[in-house]
């Protein structure tokens, strides 16, 4: 069915959170504090797992990389959000909006591999304590996060140049807050199948492996946990996968959420509500699981919070 006349485009008009103009200056406020509790929060984690002396491990190397991820995909939606909430029209430029769906895809998919990354990690160190430095030396680490950089910076690619080669129909309104894949998939005049099918297939690929990763590492980490006769040793390891854990369980819960519903309760609301959550609030609640349930996090906290206040004296 055609769907209208090809225009050359300039902007898009982005809907929004929402169309309530009540609701606008109160939006504003909260994402503003939840955008800077991120990017504080995220900036922070990198800062002290880098310059902490007892910190510099590989499940270190590997969350300062998560804190790195979190802050590039709030960056690349978080700014442009909050504008629009204080300008009278959506409107993000074309170039602008390919250059945000790119670094969002590249992000939200290192992120889940990197995921997997630590719990091999923590699988590692709990299951095979003794070999753990020498097995995850310096160069395996680099080469378990160099590489989902890489396979996401291919994905993003051909994900939006196949979406921004393509012709747009005289609509250029965009039902969400931010440039993503599908909203953008509905403007298009030319067939869709190709860019749907890369979509469809990467998607579950990367959702479906990365949690295979996940899983495994993590029955066989309550195996050894299992095996264990000391208590205290059990609370050790239990404690040490806690966080990790935890932000695994909240980023797949919302992205099955997302994905893994019918088609008939599908709508783009519901997407704007789980992305709303994901790309700002996890984000924000990281750095924190991290502090709060680590232990050797918090110690690093305040040992840089005495040396901060002995430089004030």
């Amino acid at each position: 069915m055609e769907k209208g006349n090809v225009t050359v485009l300039k902007d898009f008009i982005l809907l929004g959170v929402t169309d309530r103009p009540d609701l606008q200056a109160p939006f504003f406020v909260l994402f503003l504090i939840i955008y800077t509790m991120s990017v504080l929060g995220n900036v922070g984690m990198v800062i002290l797992t880098k310059v902490d002396s007892r910190l510099q491990t590989p499940m270190y190397f590997f969350l300062r990389h998560l804190a790195l991820i979190d802050f590039g995909y709030s960056t690349a939606v978080g700014p442009q959000m909050l504008v629009n909430f204080v300008t009278k029209q959506n409107t993000i430029p074309y170039n602008l909006c390919a250059t945000q769906l790119a670094f969002f895809i590249f992000f939200i998919i290192s992120e889940l591999f990197v995921l997997s990354a630590m719990a091999y990690d923590r699988y590692v160190a709990i299951c095979n304590p003794l070999l753990y430095m020498v097995i995850m030396s310096q160069k395996v680490c680099w080469t378990l996060v160099a590489i989902p950089y890489l396979y996401s910076a291919f994905l993003s690619l051909i994900t939006t140049i196949k979406i921004f080669i393509s012709s747009f129909c005289g609509s250029t309104v965009i039902s969400h807050f931010y440039c993503d894949s599908l909203p953008l998939l509905t403007l298009l005049c030319s067939s869709t199948w190709d860019v749907e099918l890369i979509i469809l297939t990467f998607s579950a690929f990367n959702l479906v492996s990365s949690l295979s990763i996940v899983l495994v590492s993590y029955v066989l980490i309550l195996v050894a946990i299992l095996r264990m006769n000391s208590a205290e040793g059990r609370n050790k390891a239990f404690s040490t996968c806690g966080s990790h854990l935890t932000v695994v369980v909240v980023l797949y819960g919302t992205l099955f959420f997302m994905y893994v519903q019918p088609k008939s309760s599908h709508s783009f609301e519901t997407d704007k509500m789980a992305s709303v959550f994901y790309t700002l609030v996890i984000p924000m609640l990281n750095p924190i699981i991290y502090s709060l349930r680590n232990q050797e996090v918090k110690g690093a906290l305040h040992r840089v919070w005495r040396n901060l206040c002995k430089l004030s004296i």
